[in-house]
């Protein structure tokens, strides 16, 4: 018999030819035993509480009997719960999309019903005009990614990420878009820690057709509480514009002009077009002269340096050196 799982739907080489096992023998009977002794557990607590609560008013036979029926209703939607969870983990897993595709069929049947198809053909192109700006598409995506996103984590935990024999996986609580792609929040399940994720950072990468991931804790006190980053894309090649730059006023735009100093180097050196060849000539033979006029001595280590006067149109800048 064909059963099912969320975790893998692979064929079995085993088996009637054709089937399907979407659940996993050993997962089925895990959770198969533990609805058995959920069952017995809770019947037995519930029926020992109610007849104890009944006695005071009926025989205790009676209310032993009556306790006993009430413990088994009870306890068998617990019991049914347990035993059907990997089934309805799958519906979890896939309850956005459920959700969509249900209200998208919903109000086309809705719609059909009480117009005419005028009516609807203008209502779908009404429908599909916003799709038309890049604006509004950027942000479908954005949020279709963090619904594959989910489903690709998913797909790397099932293939090498495995807590327990239960094939407990990591459980993803919600997924927001960022501006390089994702952030997905989870819940590590026991027998899992973050270092597992952290070994796998490159094929979980490579599942979700990222650039890169990084994991880190979403909590101080809770180590079971991650959130893994998905980037798609580096935000460093983008044009980031400052609000800064609205904050200066116009009258201001000449002081920031004048502050505003651009260097050309030349491979060959500098190229100072008011520093001409003659100035520089005559800065030496001042400095020779100032030299000999000191008691017939060049200046040496010891001696004070000598003051070079700057040319008509180029700054002194004999102050900013130390």
């Amino acid at each position: 018999m064909a059963k099912s799982s969320g975790r893998s739907f692979s064929r079995r080489a085993s088996g009637r030819r054709g089937s399907v096992t979407v659940i996993e023998d050993h997962v089925s009977r895990s959770y198969t035993r533990n609805a058995k002794i959920a069952f017995w557990v809770v019947s037995v607590v519930a029926g020992l509480l109610a007849a104890t609560v009944l006695a005071d008013k009926w025989h205790p036979i009676v209310a032993l009997l009556l306790g006993g029926v009430l413990g088994v209703a009870v306890a068998l939607p617990i019991a049914a719960v347990i035993a059907i969870w990997p089934v309805l983990r799958v519906i979890v897993w896939w309850l956005p999309e459920i959700l969509i595709a249900t209200d998208c069929v919903l109000g086309f049947v809705v719609l059909a019903q009480h117009t005419t198809l005028a009516v609807r053909l203008v209502v779908v192109v009404v429908l599909a005009v916003p799709f038309a700006f890049p604006q509004v598409r950027r942000h479908v995506m954005k949020v279709a990614w963090c619904l594959v996103s989910r489903h690709r984590l998913r797909t790397c935990f099932a293939e090498f990420i495995i807590g327990n024999n239960r094939a407990s996986l990591p459980f993803v609580l919600w997924a927001r878009p960022t501006l390089v792609g994702e952030s997905v929040w989870l819940w590590l399940r026991p027998g899992l820690a973050m270092s597992d994720l952290e070994g796998r950072l490159e094929q979980i990468a490579a599942a979700c057709w990222a650039d890169k991931v990084t994991v880190e804790r979403a909590s101080q006190s809770n180590s079971a509480y991650v959130r893994m980053d998905i980037s798609r894309r580096d935000a460093l090649t983008g044009t980031v514009v400052s609000p800064l730059t609205e904050e200066i006023s116009g009258a201001d735009d000449a002081l920031i002009q004048r502050a505003t100093l651009v260097l050309d180097t030349p491979a060959d050196g500098l190229d100072l077009d008011d520093v001409t060849e003659a100035f520089v000539l005559d800065a030496q033979k001042n400095t020779v002269k100032n030299g000999r006029a000191d008691n017939g001595k060049k200046p040496g280590p010891n001696r004070e340096p000598v003051t070079v006067p700057a040319a008509h149109g180029v700054d002194d800048i004999s102050d900013y050196i130390d």
